[in-house]
């Protein structure tokens, strides 16, 4: 039975046992050239996903000129992508753990490719929002299989750094993405923005087809065809001597595999706390990484500017989610994420209610991105160490899935607010509520400790 710990801190043996042996196991310190190989690869295709996803709010501003799109209908356009994430989050990212890590990316890097082809070649806004909907399904998915893939590859002493790095990528997509479309997107328009990001997908793929290996924990316990043969390669690639035979499945494992595994052992309160955590980090999130060049502009900037604002958010989302990281290995990582959401808020509130020049405004925008990103990125390698590892992928794909209600919603209710001509006082009075909320959550669950 699971134990509790009142630090947070957590052992999770990353691979099962053999006839009541321990399995090899990483060394708790020490990286190795595949394990550095397969983080760095997670952390380029989580750099993709932030270009996908930031892309639309970089282009907003073009787009609802060109197109004479409301805000609320605007809004419908952030959130479909976002609706798709929590799709592939619930209904395909927990497939990781029946089918494979491998596998399961390289398909919705498929999806995500054509999709984003979808997108730059959309004629209206329905077909936008069908398209962004498919890529949201592909970048659900590929978010928690990566971080389950992320979490089983890094030492145990490193996992908490690994997988709070591995979200890093996502923000430093995001700023590239920004510095590129603000200087681009007056010459070649908002349409070529898409098309470059769906080629630069494409292009991923047979790098991850031929370098990103599959999940030992998956090959152990599955067990598919070559099961042993592919373990033991990577084993040695680690420096782990090889298993001889393959272990008995049991049906106590089975058990905590799926969503049942995710309510059991103890971990029910823990599940619900932490997608409360994710629902109200993602509505806070996700509201502004979509308006904030938008805001930005309704704030006085020029739009250029406003891209800026944008990217240079980003590049605060890239130091917090690094430092959580950093500091989640020495401290607990709950109340690291009470600490950044609760200064998230104050930032929130500052940049919406106090008028500044442009240098003030673009450092309140880098501080935002340090707290609201820093701090529910540290979601992620929490869910990570909740549960064990035939259950990891269901569980980070579930709490992200779930979270995505927050994620729809928060673009929306900004579209709206703002269609409403509500003062931004207001508006980010509002959006702050959530970041408390969800650091509050985080820091009341309670983690397991190795069996």
């Amino acid at each position: 039975m699971a134990s509790y710990s009142a630090t947070g801190s957590v052992s999770v043996r990353p691979y099962v046992t053999v006839d009541g042996q321990a399995a090899p196991v990483a060394s708790d310190s020490l990286w190795t050239a595949r394990q550095i190989l397969v983080v760095a690869i997670c952390f380029i295709l989580n750099m993709l996903d932030g270009m996908d996803v930031l892309i639309l709010s970089y282009i907003a501003p073009a787009l609802s000129t060109d197109w004479q799109v409301t805000p609320e209908r605007l809004g419908v356009v952030f959130s479909a992508g976002l609706a798709g994430m929590a799709a592939g989050g619930l209904l395909i990212a927990p497939m990781a753990d029946k089918f494979g890590r491998r596998k399961l990316i390289l398909a919705s890097l498929v999806m995500m490719a054509g999709a984003m082809f979808g997108s730059a070649m959309a004629a209206n806004i329905g077909e936008l929002i069908v398209s962004r909907f498919i890529v949201g399904i592909g970048i659900g998915t590929v978010l928690a299989s990566m971080a389950a893939l992320t979490a089983e590859y890094a030492p145990p002493r490193h996992r908490t750094f690994a997988v709070g790095f591995l979200q890093a990528g996502y923000p430093v997509g995001a700023t590239i993405t920004g510095f590129v479309v603000a200087n681009l997107l007056p010459i070649y328009g908002w349409q070529a923005m898409l098309l470059g990001a769906a080629i630069l997908c494409t292009l991923s793929l047979p790098f991850v087809w031929l370098l990103l290996p599959e999940s030992i924990d998956f090959l152990l316990s599955r067990q598919p065809k070559g099961a042993l043969e592919k373990a033991n390669r990577l084993l040695r690639s680690m420096g782990q001597p090889a298993v001889d035979t393959l272990p008995a499945r049991k049906v106590h494992e089975a058990n905590k595999a799926g969503v049942r595994g995710l309510l059991t052992d103890g971990r029910a309160t823990g599940t619900i706390l932490l997608w409360m955590a994710t629902i109200s980090g993602f509505m806070t999130l996700y509201f502004v990484i979509s308006w904030i060049p938008k805001l930005a502009v309704e704030a006085g900037l020029p739009a250029k500017d406003a891209i800026y604002a944008g990217a240079i958010y980003n590049i605060g989302a890239f130091v917090g989610v690094t430092l959580i990281g950093i500091a989640g290995t020495h401290f607990d990582l709950r109340r690291l994420i009470l600490g950044y959401m609760s200064a998230a808020a104050v930032t929130l509130v500052l940049f919406g209610s106090v008028a500044m020049p442009l240098v003030a405004t673009l450092a309140t925008a880098f501080l935002i991105g340090v707290f609201v990103q820093g701090g529910f990125n540290g979601c992620y390698p929490l869910a990570a160490s909740l549960y064990p590892p035939e259950a990891r992928g269901t569980g980070i794909g579930w709490a992200m899935g779930v979270g995505r209600i927050g994620a729809v919603i928060g673009p929306m209710l900004g579209g709206f607010l703002l269609a409403a001509k509500v003062s931004l006082p207001v508006i980010f009075g509002v959006f702050a509520v959530p970041a408390v909320i969800a650091g509050i959550c985080a820091a009341m669950i309670r983690l397991p400790k190795a069996d």
